[in-house]
């Protein structure tokens, strides 16, 4: 593919559902570029995570923003309060519009106060959708991933975050915890009759909206697709349903 092809154009969105964030889980910014370029107007929402970041992809995320796309980080970000804030301080200049941050209570007032008075919306990430009630036990908690999860929730209102990032499972819950205001973004999305793959906890778009979810993060099933742009475009028609 062409140089030319990777563009970054800035096509009209204002038919596009911002519900929808599609996954840039690949391995190179070209690979990235060449994803938005196929999808191409029927996605304006898009997740960099680490796989893409240590590939070079926070520039990328800059040249996202000034596309006229949506940008959310998912670097779920855990350590001591002084370095959580300065990394924090840092993203917000980015200006990117998502960030993840493990849901524990300090490291959320840490990350709250450092972003606070900016657009940023900070996300508390509860229990991984890749993991069921054995994964948690190994991990050593006595909860299991439902009820951590609530927890976690209650703690990242407490805290003042801008919202969650739990399974659709959790999310009829967690809504109940959170109030209407906080956003709840959902991984582990699968269309109906998709390969489930390693996630474990999932529902479909329209379950997922149905249950509470505010955003819904889709990576293979877009990514992988013959034709992204079709693939993203029967997810919203789904997600309308919900």
């Amino acid at each position: 593919m062409s140089a030319a092809a990777h563009e970054l154009s800035s096509p009209s969105y204002d038919h596009v559902d911002p519900r929808l964030i599609v996954a840039l889980d690949v391995p190179t910014v070209a690979e990235a570029e060449a994803l938005v370029a196929r999808i191409d107007g029927e996605a304006i929402f898009f997740k960099i995570g680490y796989q893409l970041a240590f590939a070079g992809g926070l520039p990328l995320a800059g040249k996202l923003k000034a596309s006229g796309r949506k940008v959310f980080l998912d670097m779920k970000l855990l350590d001591i309060d002084n370095t959580i804030a300065k990394g924090v301080e840092n993203v917000v200049r980015m200006g990117v519009d998502m960030l993840t941050i493990h849901a524990y209570p300090k490291a959320m007032q840490a990350a709250v106060e450092a972003a606070r008075g900016s657009d940023l919306c900070l996300l508390g990430v509860t229990v991984l959708t890749s993991m069921d009630g054995d994964d948690v036990a190994d991990a050593g908690y006595a909860l299991s991933p439902e009820q951590l999860v609530l927890r976690r929730a209650a703690q990242a209102r407490d805290a003042g975050m801008g919202g969650i990032v739990c399974s659709a499972a959790e999310a009829r819950a967690v809504r109940d915890i959170v109030g209407p205001d906080m956003a709840i973004v959902t991984p582990g999305i699968r269309p109906a009759g998709a390969d489930h793959g390693d996630q474990k906890r999932v529902m479909t778009p329209a379950q997922a909206l149905a249950a509470g979810a505010s955003h819904l993060v889709v990576g293979r099933p877009v990514s992988a697709a013959a034709d992204p742009a079709a693939a993203a475009r029967a997810i919203t028609a789904e997600m309308a349903q919900g």
